[in-house]
């Protein structure tokens, strides 16, 4: 209990200085690595709304999403090990299927069924990961500039963070991954408490270390240790090709370009599809509002089944 209390009295130290950005209540959960962070707003009878983020994010990334949406739905929001509030250790491997196999226990232990995954960057592979893992789950998927299939390239400016000891002196000693997405992954730039709450976790060397790791697991090679846990998750998309899908898409990332939008509406013929041409990769922060009224619009024209 103890333990427990000192997590929330940090956790909300953390956010003090934007806690009116992310006026969320802490929840903590023991898993593989150590303590997950999660938010958990909403009715608990409600529909539940997964919000998965990716790298360098937490679950701050999902704040506006998260209050426009708890009157009614269930919103729950982990930080990835390493992210965020959750704990950070150094000697973690940070593979893609450790992260699924977090997500799964977190689903577990709060008892989540009909699922509507909302998913940005990593948290696609990490949702569509546990959707392989456990389809009956899934009702519904939100996907936000993100992939979960191999076949497209990472551009020259990922790559680069790879490159050893330059990568890591870069990334870790120098935030550059972080910051540089502060500016480089919105179009219409950020506000400053955005900005603020986006990089207050990775204040430090040790705080960095998932954003390194996260971009050491992209499996760019063959032989790479997460290859084969990718390509199960893109086998598995085949099984969710009838459930309702929706596609949002800042048309301005030089990362996860439109090419990838392309290939999940291949891939989902029936998907429903929104671009906003003068966003970024963030898109959630280039246009809240939009991004809000497109997801109201999908749940509510696509009901759960009693």
């Amino acid at each position: 209990m103890t333990a427990a209390l000192d997590r929330s009295q940090l956790a909300r130290e953390l956010v003090r200085e934007f806690a009116s950005e992310y006026p969320f209540e802490p929840h903590f959960l023991d898993v593989d690595g150590g303590s997950l962070h999660y938010i958990d707003e909403g009715p608990r009878d409600g529909e539940v709304l997964l919000f998965l983020h990716g790298n360098p994010t937490w679950s701050f990334l999902w704040r506006n999403l998260v209050r426009g949406l708890s009157e009614r739905y269930r919103c729950v929001a982990p930080d990835h090990i390493g992210c965020g509030l959750s704990d950070k250790p150094q000697e973690w491997d940070y593979r893609l299927a450790q992260h699924v196999a977090n997500v799964e226990r977190l689903v577990a232990h709060l008892g989540l069924s009909r699922i509507t995954l909302v998913v940005h960057d990593w948290g696609g592979a990490i949702g569509f990961g546990l959707a392989e893992r456990r389809p009956e789950l899934i009702a519904r998927a939100v996907a936000m500039n993100t992939a979960a299939f191999t076949g497209l390239k990472a551009p020259l400016r990922i790559r680069a963070c790879r490159i050893p000891l330059f990568g890591t002196l870069a990334v870790r000693g120098l935030n550059a991954f972080a910051r540089a997405a502060s500016f480089m992954a919105s179009e219409r730039g950020l506000a400053p408490l955005a900005k603020k709450g986006l990089l207050a976790p990775y204040g430090n060397w040790q705080d960095r270390i998932a954003t390194l790791r996260f971009v050491e697991d992209i499996p760019l090679s063959a032989d790479h240790p997460s290859r084969t846990t990718l390509l199960g998750i893109e086998r598995g998309l085949e099984r969710l090709r009838e459930r309702p899908l929706c596609l949002i898409w800042g048309e301005r990332d030089w990362c996860f370009t439109p090419a990838f939008r392309r290939e999940w509406e291949r891939r989902f013929p029936s998907a429903e599809s929104h671009k906003v041409d003068d966003a970024g990769h963030w898109v959630t922060e280039d246009a809240p509002a939009q991004v809000l009224e497109w997801i109201r619009s999908f749940l509510s024209r696509h009901p759960l089944q009693p």
